[in-house]
Order: structure tokens, then sequence, then C-alpha cells
């Protein structure tokens, strides 16, 4: 497989108060990502709702997808679940659709040990064939990835990638160079956090996972371009352009103001999964006007 570089773009899964997949409006929102020729599509990511939609929407998200970006690029796919085994079955799900990696987090109720997660992953890996991607994201997940536990699992057959939250510009190239002296040459290193994620591409990860770019694909495309050229003063400039987006991320999670601002675009009408809430009043007032004063793309 072509491991994850770039621009992964996470959009949302729209649905109705049912769980069922809006069809129309995911197509709506993918198409902008192959106009602006994104890396890969991270579908079905936390962005994407993946632990409130059953099995069959999980499929039917990927089939839209597989069908709509006809090949232009690589598709990421969520497949968490609370157990191992439904686990492999939503991978084994994703490989035949066509989706070129799984993204895996540990998802539990009751909290894992390092063994439990290792068992996990090299599990599903094995019994599904599908390539993944570990699925870092301790604010969901509430479990910690040891630089020890990505060494572990990325020298077992099928597991290529991890995608980490970054850290603060001071912290990422420890963090980054942690990483890279614990994997091997060729393994993929990306993050996510939109607000870091600039600094990190700078500091030399391979990949970052955006929720912005899975709405404004252009404008996250023009700061990857500016960092493969070497421009470093370009890629922070637009990264500062977007410190008001960040701020509305960080205060109100980058979830509700993707949906308030798909909503604003009229990419699509839809709601988030209960028992998530819709942004209203001032606060969502203060996502549109950011919105048309950054005039994004």
């Amino acid at each position: 497989m072509i491991l994850p570089n770039g621009l992964s773009a996470f959009p949302i899964t729209p649905s109705d108060t049912d769980g069922r997949v809006d069809v129309g409006g995911l197509r709506r929102l993918l198409a902008p990502l192959c106009e602006a020729g994104v890396d890969s599509i991270g579908l079905l990511g936390s962005t994407g709702s993946y632990p409130y939609l059953s099995r069959s929407e999980r499929r039917r998200a990927l089939e839209t997808a597989v069908d709509a970006v006809a090949g232009r690029m690589p598709i990421l796919v969520g497949v968490g679940a609370l157990r191992t085994d439904e686990a492999v079955a939503l991978a084994r799900d994703a490989r035949a659709l066509g989706a070129a990696a799984g993204l895996l987090a540990p998802v539990s109720y009751t909290p894992l040990t390092e063994d439990e997660v290792f068992e996990h992953f090299v599990t599903v890996a094995r019994e599904s064939g599908l390539p993944l991607c570990i699925y870092y994201n301790p604010g969901t997940t509430h479990f910690t990835f040891t630089p020890a536990l990505v060494g572990r699992l990325s020298r077992e057959p099928g597991i290529v990638a991890v995608k980490c939250p970054a850290p603060g510009r001071r912290e990422v190239i420890a963090q980054l160079t942690g990483l890279r002296e614990a994997v091997p040459d060729g393994f993929s290193i990306g993050f996510s956090g939109d607000w870091n994620a600039v600094e990190a591409l700078l500091a030399g990860g391979d990949v970052w996972y955006s929720v912005m770019g899975g709405l404004f694909p252009r404008t996250a495309m023009a700061i990857v371009r500016a960092v493969r050229d070497g421009d470093t003063d370009a890629a922070r400039a637009l990264d500062a352009r977007l410190q008001p987006l960040w701020g509305l991320f960080k205060e109100f999670s980058s979830l509700r103001v993707v949906y308030a601002c798909a909503h604003e675009l009229g990419l699509c009408s839809t709601q988030p999964p209960r028992p998530i809430l819709p942004l209203t009043g001032p606060a969502r007032d203060t996502v549109v006007r950011t919105l048309r004063d950054l005039d994004l793309h």
C-alpha cells in the first residue's frame, strides 16, 4: 500500500436521526476533497462519528466514498470497536470494499493495559489483512500510547502508521525524534490536532490528519505545499491566519464547529449524532461570523 503522507482530510459523516448515512450529503462533502487533490481521505474517523454508526451504515459510508473517489486517492477508514471480533469484521469489510488502510483506535469501556492493546491490534491486522494505522486519540479513548508500545506494534506485520495528537511547538521535535527512534524506517508518523499540526509537519511529520482539511481542502493543501516547498514562513503565515478557527475548535470542539460550517455552507443539513448537540445561539453566530471573515476554500 501507499503509506499515508501529506494531507489526510477527515470529513464528517452526515446522517439522519436514526443513524442512516446521508449518501448525497457525503458525496457533496467528498467532491471538494477530490477536486483539491488531497493525499488521502480519512473516512469514519472521530470527525466522521464512527462509534455512533452501525456496521451496515459504516459499510454504506465506505461504499459511497469508494464510488465517489473512484481511485483518485487512498481512503483510510475507521475500524475501531469495543470488541476485537467486531473490529476484525469492520476491517474485513473495509478491505473488501477497497479501503487502503484502517484507522484503529483502542476503544474500550474498561481501561486497557498495553498488552491488551497490543493483542487487539495484532489480531485485527492478522485476521483482516487490512493495513492498519494506530489511531492515537487519548482525548476520546483515554489510552496513552508510549513510544515503546508504538515501536513494538510497528514491527508487527500490517501495522504501517501512527496518527498522534500534535504537541506544542516546543515539544514536537522531541516527540517526533522519540517516535522515529522507536519505529523502523519507512513507518509513517503523522499528527492531528489542527492548531498544532503545521508545526508538526515543519518538524518532519509525514502526515497532517486534518479536520479542517475535510471541509476546506484547498486551504489545507496550500499549507502542505508550502511545507513541501520548504517555505516555512508561508506555512506559518497561513497557519496564523487560521488562528480564529483553531480557537473555535478548542472552545467548542472541532466536531461541533465543522458541523455548523457544513450546514452554513449548504453542503448538508445534518446535525451531530445525539447526544451531541449542535451549536446554537451566540456560539453558532460566532462560527458563522468567523467562517465569513476567513473566506476559506
